[in-house]
């Protein structure tokens, strides 16, 4: 499939991702393909490839058909097994990249990411994924430069759990009102900001929400109970449960502080 869709015109690599490129997949797992392009990929070629892999007729978002990060692409079933395509603008990512290694980033608004989409996700998903074909080697390249994760995108992320702090805050104001809406709204995002944080902590890429939680309480330092004190705020959504997250950003912080 790989190979086919190398000669699709625009695109130029493409790469297996998520679970699967990581070896912690299940059987019933997806299978990701990034199709890494330039330009502007022949949509009308990728979705006959995409109906002939599949037997059917398959839609191809284009790019901008699936928000402004994920981008566009097509999910299809081949012989059972579900196969996503993501469409990856290589311009972009290379972009994103220069920007991180300034300790530059983004959080953009995207469906499929309640928390926003953390522009650093694109080096990423370069850095921990299978290059299948890249006839040009400029995936391969970029791979070989993210494996090396930037000490000013570290420092940047790091400083970022200010926020969360900030959102404990607001939900402190929203908490005795009983609005458990704004009140779960703003721990969620306190929460997902201290994953991306400690993640960067240890140099280690965040690509997004599932499995952020189980992933920053396995990291070295990272405070005792940190997902159980998680799961504790949410359920609670309550007075008491905005002073657990306010302990837990707390601690957090403190680890930060230390290079």
């Amino acid at each position: 499939m790989a190979d086919r869709l190398a000669d699709v015109p625009g695109i130029r690599a493409v790469l297996l991702g998520g679970s699967r490129a990581r070896g912690a997949h299940r059987p019933d797992s997806d299978w990701d393909l990034g199709l890494y392009y330039r330009g502007a990929p022949d949509l009308a070629a990728l979705a006959a490839l995409a109906s002939d892999f599949q037997g059917s007729p398959v839609g191809v978002a284009g790019p901008g058909g699936w928000g402004p990060w994920v981008n566009g692409g097509a999910w299809l079933r081949v012989d059972g097994v579900p196969v996503d395509w993501i469409l990856r603008d290589l311009d972009r990512v290379e972009a994103v990249w220069s920007a991180s290694r300034e300790g530059r980033f983004e959080v953009g608004t995207q469906p499929g990411h309640p928390l926003g989409f953390w522009s650093p996700a694109y080096p990423g998903e370069v850095a921990l994924g299978h290059v299948l074909t890249d006839p040009h080697g400029e995936l391969t390249a970029l791979q070989r430069e993210t494996a090396d994760y930037p000490e000013p995108l570290r420092a940047a992320l790091a400083e970022a759990a200010w926020e969360a702090e900030f959102s404990v805050g607001a939900a402190r104001k929203s908490a005795p009102a009983g609005d458990r809406l704004h009140v779960s709204l703003c721990l969620s995002r306190a929460f997902g900001i201290l994953a991306q944080s400690l993640h960067a902590h240890h140099r280690t890429w965040c690509l997004n929400e599932k499995g952020a939680l189980a992933a920053a309480a396995a990291l070295p330092d990272t405070p005792a109970d940190f997902a159980e004190r998680v799961d504790e705020a949410l359920r609670g959504l309550d007075p008491a449960a905005v002073e657990t997250a306010a302990a837990l950003v707390r601690d957090v912080r403190e680890v930060l502080r230390t290079a």
